[in-house]
């Protein structure tokens, strides 16, 4: 038990979520007990959409063997009880917009150029995401490549 307690204080903050949100520690002492439900939330939908890894990238897939974009997000946060639109630009709209540095591992990462949104992914902390890239491309974890990117928060 004691080097569960050194462990919560010594990984960082993403570990020790996870370690929180399958009960093997306490929450998070930072959290408020709303907060931790909705990074717990968070922390599970990365889970899923990381077991999807190397899934093919089909347009219009949801899931769960080929997905695109939208449809990575929506599955991932599907199989932890949240219902997200389908498409890119609705799930922007169905969700709490957050800064960069407010950005937590579950959060949801839309690129963004002068016409729009044109692509989700799932964020997994470091400047990470989880997504489906393209036809010809599987689900993977890349780092982000551009600033042009907003952060959104399923609710």
């Amino acid at each position: 038990m004691l080097h569960l307690r050194i462990a919560r204080f010594v990984l960082p903050a993403t570990f020790s979520a996870l370690l929180a949100a399958a009960g093997v520690i306490g929450p998070v002492a930072s959290a408020t007990p709303a907060s931790a439900a909705v990074a717990s939330i968070g922390l599970r939908a990365e889970a899923q959409a990381a077991s999807r890894k190397g899934a093919p990238y089909q347009w219009g897939a949801a899931g769960p063997r080929k997905f695109d974009c939208s449809g990575l997000t929506l599955w991932s946060y599907a199989r932890v009880g949240k219902r997200l639109p389908r498409t890119t630009t609705q799930q922007y709209r169905a969700t709490l917009h957050v800064s960069r540095a407010q950005a937590r591992v579950g959060d949801l990462v839309f690129f963004h150029n002068k016409s729009g949104i044109y692509h989700v992914a799932i964020y997994a902390g470091h400047n990470m995401i989880w997504h489906a890239p393209k036809p010809g491309r599987r689900v993977s974890l890349v780092r982000i490549w551009t600033s042009s990117v907003y952060f959104g928060r399923v609710r």
